[in-house]
C-alpha cells in the first residue's frame, strides 16, 4: 500500500469518537417506548374523563400530552434513521404505528428527512425537508408580490401559527413528484389507518369531544415542534456554503445548534437539542446524544443557544452570501448588505 493509499484510509478522529456511541441499548429503546407512548394514552383517559369536570383542565392536560407526543415523534425520528433499534425491521414495525400517532406517515416523512441531512447547509440544494431560505440576492430579484409571499411566508405568526397544523394535517397528506408507485401506496395506506384510528376514536367518544381533545394537543406538539426545527439550523451563527466549499462536519458542528434547554424540556424532547451531534452522526440513538456531546471535547467548542437567546432567530430571513450569515428584512432596508 502506498502512503498516499494509508493517508487516504485513516479514518478523521471524529468518525472513531461517534462510533463508541452508534448502537441503541434495546432496553432503553423499549423503555423510552413505554415511558412516552402509556403517558399519552393515559393523558388521553383524563382528558376525556375531564370533559366531564372543566374545559379548562382538559386544556392543561393537553399541554402535558403534547409533550409526549413531542417525545413519541423523537422516537419515530430516531426509527426512520435506524438508531432505534438494531433491527432495521423492527425500527419500521415501531415507527410506523407511532407515525399514525402524530399524523405521519414514516416512509414519505423520513425520506424527506434524509435528504435534510444530506443537503443541510447546501445553498445549492435547498428545498426538501428544510424551512424555505432565499439568499439576499435571490429576494431582491424577486417581484413585488413574490416578495410579499416570502415575507408572508417567513412571518412569524404563519410559520409558527399557521403552517404547523397545516404541515401535519393536510400536507403529509398528499404525494410528491419524486415519489414511486410503491411509496404512493405507503402514503396513502397511512392516510387509510389515520383516518379509521380518528373515526374509531370519534365513535368511542363523540366527534366534538375527540377534536377538543386532538386539536389542541396536535397544535401545541406542532408548534414546538417546528419551532425547534427552525431554530436547529436558523440562528446567528449558522454556516452554510455552495457546494464546492460544503462540508458534512462543519456544517454538522457549525450549521445545526446546539439548543440547551433545561433538563425537562430535554427529556420531554428527547434530546434533540444536541442537533450537531445527531448530524454527525444520525446513527446514535437520541438517549445517548447528551453523553456523546458531554464527554468528548470536540463538541465543547460549539456555541450553544438558549430559549431567550433563540428568540433572535425570529427576525432572521435570508442568507447574505458576502457576509456569511443570517439577516433579516431590515438590513435589507437600511441598505446594509454584502
Amino acid at each position: 500500500m502506498t502512503t498516499a493509499e494509508s493517508i487516504k484510509n485513516i479514518k478523521p478522529a471524529w468518525i472513531e469518537i461517534i462510533r463508541k456511541y452508534n448502537f441503541p441499548d434495546t432496553f432503553r429503546s423499549w423503555w423510552q417506548v413505554i415511558n412516552s407512548v402509556v403517558p399519552y394514552v393515559l393523558l388521553w383517559f383524563l382528558m376525556v374523563y375531564s370533559l366531564q369536570i372543566s374545559y379548562w383542565l382538559t386544556l392543561l392536560l393537553s399541554v402535558f400530552a403534547a409533550g409526549f407526543l413531542i417525545r413519541i415523534f423523537i422516537i419515530f425520528h430516531d426509527c426512520g434513521h435506524g438508531s432505534f433499534f438494531k433491527s432495521q425491521r423492527l425500527n419500521t414495525m415501531v415507527g410506523i404505528p407511532l407515525g399514525l400517532l402524530v399524523f405521519t406517515a414514516y416512509h414519505k416523512w423520513h425520506h424527506d428527512h434524509k435528504e435534510h441531512h444530506a443537503t443541510i447547509g447546501n445553498l445549492d440544494k435547498r428545498g426538501v425537508g428544510d424551512v424555505k431560505t432565499l439568499t439576499v440576492e435571490e429576494y431582491l430579484k424577486l417581484t413585488r408580490w413574490q416578495k410579499f409571499s416570502y415575507r408572508f411566508y417567513r412571518h412569524p405568526i404563519f410559520l409558527f401559527g399557521i403552517a404547523p397544523i397545516l404541515l401535519f394535517l393536510v400536507q403529509n397528506r398528499f404525494t410528491k413528484p419524486y415519489m414511486n408507485r410503491k411509496e404512493q401506496l405507503y402514503l396513502h395506506l397511512s392516510n387509510l389507518a389515520i383516518a379509521v384510528e380518528v373515526l374509531l376514536m370519534m365513535w368511542a367518544i363523540g366527534w366534538k369531544a375527540y377534536l377538543m381533545i386532538q386539536l389542541p394537543v396536535i397544535y401545541i406538539a406542532s408548534v414546538h415542534g417546528v419551532w425547534l426545527f427552525y431554530v436547529q439550523h436558523q440562528y446567528p451563527y449558522t454556516s452554510w456554503a455552495r457546494t464546492e466549499k460544503w462540508d458534512f462536519k462543519t456544517i454538522a458542528l457549525e450549521g445545526s445548534s446546539f439548543f440547551k434547554l433545561p433538563r425537562m424540556l430535554q427529556w420531554f424532547t428527547g434530546n434533540i437539542g444536541f442537533h450537531h451531534v445527531h448530524h454527525l452522526s444520525p446513527k446514535i440513538p437520541n438517549y445517548k446524544l447528551a453523553k456523546c456531546h458531554r464527554e468528548n471535547h470536540l463538541f465543547h467548542t460549539v456555541t450553544p443557544i438558549t430559549f431567550f437567546s433563540s428568540l433572535r432567530s425570529l427576525r432572521l430571513r435570508l442568507w447574505d452570501e458576502k457576509k456569511h450569515k443570517l439577516i433579516g428584512f431590515r438590513e435589507i432596508r437600511r441598505g446594509v448588505v454584502g
